[in-house]
C-alpha cells in the first residue's frame, strides 16, 4: 500500500520519479523499488517523505483512504490540472489565516 500512496502523492505533486529521487539523494531507481514495493525506505527517509508531502504516516500507508484523493483512470493532463487547482487553494488559504 506504501507504494501505491508514494506515486499517488508524488504524481498529485507532478514531479518525475528521477526529481523525486534528486531531492532525497536517491536514484530514479530506489523511488521505483519503492512504488513497487520491492523495497521500504528508511524510517528517516519515510518521516521525510511524509514531511515533503505535506501529510501523515497513517495516509502515506494507506490506512486513512478516505483523506485521499483517487487518481485511479485519470490523464496525467487531468492529475496536472488538479495538482494545479490544490496549490491554488492552498496559497489561499494562506493568504487568508
Amino acid at each position: 500500500m506504501f507504494g501505491e500512496r508514494l506515486k499517488e502523492f508524488r504524481i498529485l505533486k507532478g514531479i518525475s520519479q528521477k526529481e523525486l529521487g534528486k531531492r532525497f539523494g536517491v536514484s530514479k531507481q530506489t523511488v521505483s523499488n519503492w512504488e513497487n514495493e520491492n523495497a521500504t525506505p528508511s524510517l528517516d527517509m519515510f518521516q521525510n517523505l511524509v514531511r515533503y508531502f505535506n501529510t501523515t504516516p497513517n495516509q502515506m500507508l494507506g490506512y486513512d483512504q478516505c483523506a485521499g484523493l483517487n487518481i485511479e483512470g485519470l490523464t496525467e493532463n487531468e492529475i496536472s490540472h488538479i495538482m494545479l487547482l490544490i496549490d491554488d487553494l492552498r496559497a489561499h488559504h494562506e493568504k487568508t489565516e
